[in-house]
């Protein structure tokens, strides 16, 4: 038989439905990057002179030609920002992100300053909880990431865990808090992480989150005993990430205690 006499292929109308979803989520997801792209400017919460390239000032008008939007008004999403699994990122899951994000933003204030290094989903959080916070109220944030595409935000801070310190010499001792993610579970990743945070750091009473895998408890101990940090009770969640993960913090909160088995 030749191929002349084969017949076409042809979709069943599921398929066909599910098809015209992914490409219309797909077409979704690319213009509300391009809209963070062209919205993004420098606002209150970021850090001055640590910016990533900025937009316009003013969001993009809105089809029934209401008021310009303000960025830092708009719900975020991590929809925008597909994961890449060779970067080895696998985003939180909403519920967990904002959890996260809630106990950094417990007792913050205007004077304080929030570090968010390579968690980026607990950053987009942090910002959808402060929509609502008043301005003049807002803590700063700084997110320190190696992925490009969240330059489109001001807060936005290029970091090279193979080149651990070099940030903005400015910022050294002036992070309150912090939520620290390495990528990957390897002693050289986790001790490259933990010497900026260390450096980042206020020297009074910092609160300090690191979320990675249950195996990589004695490591955490070893890197972060001078800040008290100890495994907790809660467990991060992720989507489409199977490994055991923890939550380790120098304080206890309503949401999680220290792991009664793991500390003093």
């Amino acid at each position: 038989m030749s191929f002349d006499d084969e017949e076409p292929i042809s979709l069943s109308s599921h398929a066909l439905a599910a098809l015209a979803e992914f490409h219309a989520e797909k077409d979704a997801h690319r213009k509300t990057f391009e809209k963070l792209k062209t919205g993004a400017a420098p606002k209150a919460g970021a850090v001055p002179g640590v910016v990533g390239p900025g937009g316009d000032e003013d969001a993009e008008e809105e089809e029934d030609d209401t008021p310009d939007e303000d960025p830092d008004q708009q719900q975020l999403s991590m929809a925008a920002f597909t994961e890449d699994w060779n970067e080895s990122q696998f985003w939180f899951l909403d519920e967990t992100a904002f959890e996260l994000a809630d106990q950094l933003l417990d007792g913050a204030s205007a004077s304080s300053t929030i570090g968010v290094l390579s968690t980026p989903s607990v950053f987009v959080a942090l910002k959808n909880r402060l929509r609502h916070w008043p301005v003049e109220d807002r803590p700063k944030l700084v997110l320190f990431e190696h992925d490009h595409r969240f330059s489109v935000f001001p807060e936005f801070v290029f970091y090279d865990f193979q080149r651990p310190l070099q940030l903005p010499g400015s910022l050294k001792g002036s992070i309150d808090s912090i939520i620290i993610d390495p990528p990957f579970f390897s002693s050289d990743c986790q001790t490259k992480f933990a010497l900026p945070a260390r450096w980042l750091l206020m020297p009074t009473s910092p609160r300090v989150i690191v979320c990675t895998g249950e195996r990589m408890s004695s490591l955490v101990d070893k890197l972060y005993r001078s800040l008290k940090v100890y495994p907790t009770t809660f467990e991060p969640a992720h989507s489409g990430l199977s490994n055991h993960y923890y939550c380790y913090a120098n304080f206890e909160s309503s949401t999680w205690d220290w792991r009664s088995d793991e500390s003093d």
